[in-house]
């Protein structure tokens, strides 16, 4: 399963900037975005599921996101 790397805006706003195969990778790409954005550009999130879809879905029963 791969590993997506969203950044999180408010209301409801997912933008997916990568999917990656290792959390490794993933970790790195989502660290170097962190440090060069700020917080008026939304959270970096990393989340691991079978689809895009499912990794949206969860960012949202987790409350990262609100609907």
């Amino acid at each position: 399963m791969p590993y997506f790397v969203f950044r999180v805006r408010p209301f409801a706003q997912l933008e997916k900037l990568a999917e990656y195969a290792s959390f490794r990778d993933a970790s790195v790409h989502a660290k170097a975005l962190r440090q060069s954005t700020t917080p008026a550009d939304g959270q970096i999130r990393v989340m691991f599921a079978e689809q895009q879809q499912a990794a949206e879905d969860l960012l949202v029963a987790r409350g990262v996101v609100q609907p």
